[in-house]
């Protein structure tokens, strides 16, 4: 008797341990390591250019018994996301192969291998391509360049430090004015007469998008007519446009050299011993080379022949009336190292690019009280302060402007920077800020396109950022909407929504300016950091 009693006393302890180890277990392998993936769904981190592709694929791995989810993010994002923490996915689909080669940890990937192929390219409205004389005749980067000098030609494009587009079409014509070498070297970006060139290349541009996507949305919404973007997008974008009886774009494959994006799939070795996980990659990237979604994609307008010819290609997609020859082969550009790359980039952001003017309506109304005003200075310390900014390539350069307007119910004070990298003046004024009174977003922002009209087309690129996170409940927003109309505006109201902020009313601003709202409800400082790219 005595005996069972002792051994009752265990039982609680072994009960303990049973419950302990059902919760634990999930988390651990049978070693005793981490595992923080507990379900056998595959997890494809995959480019925004692949939206179309999904069902497909997760159809496909359905009737295999591979529960397929995917995530879709700018290229240059997923780059950031798998140096961060690759541990949630299992595969990536992403633009360009240069990307893989551009990770932290060059062992991260393997088994990629091409899908489709899509170049980047210039697209110009046909008659004007006429009138500068680029249809019927090889065209080379220098004449896109000269046409550019010579203020016959603007185009609007996607961001080079955030997007695939954006970067590959600079490394592209950069490698054309460095004059084709067979690779690209860290002391050929040091020619200032190259600087030069890229520097008027830039000058071209009339507006910057933070994403490929909403590039072709500003495009069709504005008055704009040459837009630098995938081959896929731009047949998609003159199918839409020749059904509304508009005007197509005429495409531009320069014969010194395109950017070509192979679009690779490729396998995220986070466990190499995970042979089923790996089983299941291999079945799909069978797939998505297989005839069926080849066929597919080419009816999307990708291509499914890298560089060389096809005489057979649909013409109804790939229509030679805008441009697009198939039988003819395109010269691809040999992509440099990373370490060329990554100097490139810096380059760009401190020397090429075409200076910006950022006019920041910063919102200190009473509703601002206490957590949003903290919000709004940590995420304005983090943008101004040029070594933080740095990091992620957002900072401002020396020829920036930058200008700081704070409201209430009207105008409060102006702030602004000699230099776009010198902003301590600026920074230590926000960190002062107090609050009270009501909001007028209308009032501020009619100040800031007052102050950016100062200011030549030609040497900036000019953006209002409005933030607030409350209703306006003084000012009109017709009287904005006069205003922008009668002063022929066309400089884009970006805003930043945070705390009680009406969407409704941010949505007419950016309606009337082409511009557009970002959620800051859900993290203020990623949507600055979002924000930041599009100027």
């Amino acid at each position: 008797m005595k005996k069972n009693k002792e051994n009752n006393k265990f039982i609680p302890v072994i009960i303990f341990i049973i419950i302990a180890y059902i919760i634990i277990k999930p988390f651990f392998n049978l070693d005793g390591s981490s595992n923080k993936r507990n379900d056998s769904t595959f997890r494809i981190l995959a480019s925004t250019s692949t939206k179309k592709m999904d069902d497909k694929i997760i159809k496909y791995g359905k009737k295999n018994g591979i529960k397929v989810e995917i995530e879709h993010y700018g290229d240059l994002e997923i780059v950031d996301i798998l140096n961060s923490d690759s541990s949630p996915y299992d595969a990536v689909w992403i633009s360009n192969s240069i990307w893989l080669y551009m990770l932290d940890n060059s062992y991260l990937t393997t088994d990629s291998k091409s899908i489709v192929i899509d170049p980047v390219v210039m697209a110009i409205e046909k008659s004007k391509a006429e009138e500068l004389g680029f249809i019927g005749t090889d065209i080379y980067n220098k004449d896109i360049l000269n046409a550019i000098k010579e203020g016959k030609l603007k185009y609007v494009m996607a961001s080079v430090t955030k997007t695939n587009t954006g970067a590959t079409s600079y490394l592209s014509f950069l490698n054309s004015m460095a004059g084709s070498p067979e690779v690209l070297t860290e002391e050929m970006l040091d020619n200032n007469s190259l600087k030069e060139d890229l520097k008027s290349f830039f000058k071209g541009v009339e507006r910057v998008s933070g994403d490929e996507e909403y590039l072709t949305e500003m495009f069709k919404n504005g008055d704009y007519n040459a837009m630098i973007n995938y081959e896929s997008s731009l047949i998609e974008l003159n199918k839409e446009l020749v059904k509304k009886g508009k005007e197509p774009l005429y495409l531009i494959y320069p014969k010194d050299g395109v950017a070509i994006n192979d679009m690779p799939f490729a396998y995220i070795n986070n466990d190499s011993n995970d042979t089923k996980n790996k089983e299941k990659f291999i079945k799909l990237q069978s797939y998505l080379r297989s005839d069926e979604i080849i066929k597919l994609m080419e009816e999307y307008g990708y291509r499914s022949w890298y560089g060389g010819i096809n005489k057979k290609a649909d013409t109804k997609v790939f229509n030679p009336d805008w441009g697009i020859d198939t039988t003819k082969y395109l010269k691809d550009m040999k992509y440099p190292s990373k370490k060329v790359i990554t100097k490139a980039i810096n380059l760009y952001i401190e020397s090429l690019r075409k200076p910006t003017h950022v006019v920041f309506c910063l919102d200190v109304s009473g509703s601002m009280y206490g957590k949003g005003l903290d919000e709004l200075k940590e995420a304005m310390n983090y943008i101004l302060d040029y070594e933080t900014a740095s990091k992620n390539n957002l900072q401002f350069s020396e020829k920036d402007k930058i200008t700081i307007i704070t409201f209430n119910d009207k105008v409060k004070k102006i702030y602004e920077t000699k230099y776009g990298n010198d902003t301590n003046e600026v920074i230590n004024n926000i960190n002062i800020l107090e609050t009270g009174g009501g909001t007028n977003i209308y009032s501020p922002s009619i100040e800031g396109l007052k102050i950016l009209k100062k200011d030549s087309d030609d040497e900036y690129t000019k953006t209002v950022i409005l933030m607030t996170d409350g209703q306006s409940n003084v000012g009109s927003y017709n009287d904005l909407r006069r205003y922008y109309i009668g002063n022929n505006e066309n400089v884009p109201i970006y805003s930043i929504t945070f705390g009680s902020s009406s969407e409704y009313e941010l949505n007419k601003l950016a309606g009337l300016s082409n511009g557009k709202v970002f959620d800051g409800k859900n993290g203020l400082l990623k949507a600055f950091t979002e924000v930041r790219s599009y100027n």
